[in-house]
């Protein structure tokens, strides 16, 4: 009876580690998503920042009426073809001595260049404009 009773107990757990993990493959996978979300929200404050930067400083060393164009093109430049879309870069403070861009650019779910969530990050910057001598 004793031979029994151990053969019985070592077959009674067989697979409990392949059920368990695949109870738990659904909440990895959803971690993993949220995680690469926010990863993306990140990064999308990294690039308004750089794209606002970089416009103010294509603003400020150009001159003439095209300062404008050159800074919302200089914003726009740099981001690859996914990120673009549904960026803005506009600039202002022409002939005031301080040049300021905003830079705006839509997150994506999961994958740039698909849709996007209603959420647009904010990059701003200003610089004083280069003396010409």
């Amino acid at each position: 009876m004793g031979e029994r009773m151990r053969t019985s107990w070592r077959g009674g757990d067989r697979g409990q580690v392949t059920i368990e993990l695949l109870g738990m493959t659904p909440t990895i996978i959803v971690t993993l998503v949220v995680l690469w979300q926010l990863v993306l929200v990140g990064y999308a404050f990294t690039l308004a920042g750089n794209a606002a930067d970089e416009a103010v400083r294509a603003g400020t060393a150009a001159a003439g009426y095209d300062r404008e164009a050159k800074c919302e093109q200089a914003g726009l430049d740099k981001l690859s073809g996914a990120w673009k879309e549904g960026t803005t870069a506009t600039c202002g403070g022409s002939g005031t001595g301080y040049i300021t861009s905003d830079v705006r650019i839509e997150v994506p779910v999961l994958f740039p260049g698909t849709i996007n969530f209603p959420l647009t990050v904010k990059g701003h910057a200003g610089a004083v404009e280069e003396a010409k001598n």
